[in-house]
């Protein structure tokens, strides 16, 4: 009995302060998007309701990212729109950098690269590398705002060739309990 008390009491330390695993420690930056989220934005389809997911797949290799935006009818649009997305962080080990990709339900496929990160780490700014079924010379960038433990904004942008940036479309999610 002794022997397992000790065992126990010299375990415990090392199990209550392990370090991170090095796959963890990767997807720390991340880590905040894992769950369930819901929320409200608009841009250029309209105003819109948000549904969406990250998960860790693939032995924590990737996250999935699934989204489904739901915009309200409109005059240029009565029926409204569904739109739907799924994505995929990755991290690239020979350039040391998170990558996205998104493949969109119109055909688009989006590959992105971490192009900045602020200073608290609460936001991170991706760029498009290249943008599939689209013509030439169009980029996208996509800013995520960490606001609290639960809530998050995304700014999805485009740029017309040889033009700046603008806002498409802009939500606020809240995570999901």
């Amino acid at each position: 009995m002794r022997k397992t008390l000790l065992i126990l009491c010299l375990l415990t330390p090392s199990i209550f302060f392990a370090q991170l695993s090095k796959r963890d420690s990767l997807w720390l930056l991340l880590k905040p998007f894992i769950g369930s989220w819901k929320g409200e934005g608009g841009g250029e389809p309209g105003k819109g309701k948000y549904e969406r997911s990250y998960q860790y797949i693939l032995n924590k290799r990737f996250i999935e990212i699934r989204n489904k935006s739901t915009y309200e009818p409109t005059a240029h649009n009565p029926k409204g729109e569904v739109h739907e997305d799924i994505g995929y962080f990755s991290y690239d080990n020979g350039r040391k950098t998170f990558m996205l990709r998104q493949f969109h339900i119109e055909g688009f496929v989006n590959q992105f690269k971490l192009d900045s990160i602020s200073p608290d780490r609460k936001t991170l700014v991706f760029i498009t590398e290249s943008i599939e079924n689209i013509p030439t010379g169009f980029r996208a960038k996509e800013t995520y705002r960490i606001l609290s433990d639960d809530e998050i904004e995304e700014t999805f942008e485009i740029a017309e060739p040889g033009k700046e940036f603008a806002v498409y479309s802009k939500v606020k999610l809240v995570r999901q309990k």
